[in-house]
């Protein structure tokens, strides 16, 4: 009996489509399954032969050895992205799963090939920065627009106060500057009228309601299980100060979804993230914070660009410079504001005021 299960298991990692292997400390495979070799494109021999970090992508490797020193002092490392290239010189996307040995020196890990879940990725990011630059760009023209018409329209209407009617005798004339007059006062009402219409679609006619913050927050929980889960997060919520807040469902979701993931994203190697989300109430202003233990930011360097479209603060190969950037277009476009308190290696504390 034992030996028809080791041979299924044997059987089993023969045939499975993730690639597995065994490696150890001295940096080497000591095992690997056949679907290591068919997509790195090398032999067992030559994999065998050379040190596991010949195969990483070089702007990779040193965050790769990093997070091997974690796996050394006995702490597993769970959904680890990175490059490695094949022997054709295609590069490929790898998410890992692997699990220490101590007392045999030794790793266990599993990979999955997530090069088409990154081509989606990037494609998508690159769909939402040319959306949001041609956007910002329309918005830019529509307001130097309304401004460029405001200004002559004044002007004119500054000249008919000007006139002194009186010594003007031909009725004719009278009645001509009065209907230009009319003319331009209505042009001028037009005017201001498209500005008030431009600046309530720049909120994009954003439904409010009254949103339960506990409901919001367990719907993201929810949707990122997996990756709180497999990361270890832990996660404490205060929502005592207040409970509900008049905002936008699908921003406030947004909010904790970006604010989340990016705590997690950001967190110390061999550190399991810590998050703590609570509301607060400062000076009458409802306030929500969200705040973490990670790597942090240096203030000095990032200052007033750190919500900035595509600004990047971090070496990390996911960063987009999208995140933040939403969630500050999120709060700011609903009337809040977006604080962000935070020293290097000190983690990271976000706060957002809503409006009242």
């Amino acid at each position: 009996m034992i030996e028809q299960i080791t041979f299924q298991f044997e059987h089993f990692f023969e045939l499975s489509a993730d690639l597995l292997c065994i490696a150890g400390f001295d940096g080497y495979f000591k095992r690997i399954n056949p679907s290591v070799s068919k997509l790195l494109e090398y032999s067992e021999e030559e994999l065998y032969s050379r040190p596991i970090n010949d195969f990483v992508y070089p702007d990779d490797l040193q965050r790769t050895i990093m997070s091997r020193e974690g796996i050394k002092k006995n702490i597993p490392l769970l959904n680890f992205e990175n490059r490695y290239v094949t022997k054709s010189g295609q590069i490929v996307w790898l998410s890992w799963t692997s699990m220490p040995n101590v007392n045999d020196k030794l790793v266990y890990a599993i990979a999955k090939n997530i090069t088409h879940k990154k081509k989606h990725e990037e494609e998508r990011n690159q769909l939402l920065t040319n959306l949001t630059k041609t956007n910002q760009e329309f918005k830019q023209f529509t307001y130097t627009t309304s401004h460029d018409l405001r200004s002559p329209v004044n002007n004119l209407l500054s000249i008919f106060s000007l006139l002194d009617v009186t010594k003007i005798k031909d009725q004719k004339t009278l009645e001509l500057l009065n209907i230009l007059k009319l003319a331009s006062e209505r042009l001028s009402q037009t005017v201001n009228n498209y500005v008030d219409v431009v600046i309530e679609k720049d909120k994009l006619h954003l439904n409010t309601e009254e949103l339960d913050l506990e409901e919001s927050l367990n719907e993201v929980l929810y949707s990122i299980h997996s990756l709180i889960q497999n990361s270890k997060t832990t996660i404490k919520v205060d929502f005592s100060k207040f409970k509900k807040i008049i905002f936008n469902k699908l921003y406030l979701q947004s909010i904790f979804l970006n604010l989340i993931t990016n705590s997690i994203k950001y967190a110390k190697l061999g550190s399991l993230p810590n998050i703590s989300i609570s509301s607060a109430i400062t000076n009458g202003t409802k306030q929500l914070i969200i705040s973490d233990d990670g790597i942090g930011f240096d203030m000095d360097k990032v200052k007033d660009k750190v919500f900035g479209l595509q600004e990047k603060f971090h070496n990390n190969i996911d960063s987009k410079g999208i995140g933040l950037y939403l969630v500050h277009n999120h709060i700011t476009s609903l009337g809040g504001s977006i604080a962000l308190e935070s020293k290097v290696n000190e983690g990271a504390k976000i706060i957002l005021s809503f409006r009242d």
